[in-house]
């Protein structure tokens, strides 16, 4: 099946709303989805900002939250500006890493993001995270695995490849060698990877 590389940051309002329709749509598209988790802090920071861009410009801010109202809205979500904004999510993104070498990785991504911007829960919280992991499998492990070297590396090669490959923002998909950022541009992203398998 042709594959779509899915870069994804927790903080991201808009890679919520990515995360919570993606999966229909691939499977429709005969796409396999590689879930790929990163950190966008770094890329801020070598841009020389400390913060979110919706912060950093208010107007902005302001249209992001009611575009993802409205795009939540007709998908049947709620939506809700986290406070603080953006939140810490380091440890969430270790433990998808760890949920990603299993099966409930996915599940665990968009439980994280129903928590932060639909409940307005602190995801940079360890308990949150815990509870996030979900009914029948070790929290306790997935914790404390999240905190082993080389599910630290790979978050950090993670976040390097998105660096190379020119990643900015979040979500962002991968087809065909293509980037395409954005939740509007997931259609076109996944139609793409579909053409280039069939030839």
């Amino acid at each position: 099946m042709p594959t779509l590389d899915f870069f994804y940051e927790f903080a991201s309002s808009y890679s919520y709303i990515a995360a919570m329709r993606i999966a229909p749509l691939a499977k429709a598209a005969g796409v396999t989805v590689r879930w790929r988790p990163f950190l966008l802090g770094p890329i801020f920071k070598a841009q020389g900002w400390d913060t979110s861009p919706f912060n950093l410009y208010p107007a902005k801010g302001r249209y992001m939250v009611r575009e993802c109202e409205r795009e939540a809205a007709a998908l049947g979500l709620a939506f809700r500006l986290p406070d603080p904004f953006p939140q810490n999510t380091l440890l969430a993104a270790r433990v998808a890493l760890v949920g990603l070498e299993a099966d409930w990785g996915e599940d665990f991504s968009r439980a994280v993001y129903a928590a932060q911007f639909a409940e307005g829960r602190n995801i940079g919280d360890a308990a949150v995270i815990g509870s996030l992991v979900g009914s029948g499998r070790d929290a306790a492990a997935a914790l404390a695995r999240a905190g082993a070297d080389d599910i630290k590396a790979r978050l950090r090669a993670s976040t390097e490849e998105a660096q190379r490959l020119g990643i900015f923002g979040a979500p962002n998909f991968i087809a065909a060698g293509e980037l395409y950022w954005g939740n509007d541009r997931l259609e076109q992203a996944l139609a793409a990877a579909s053409k280039f398998a069939t030839g």
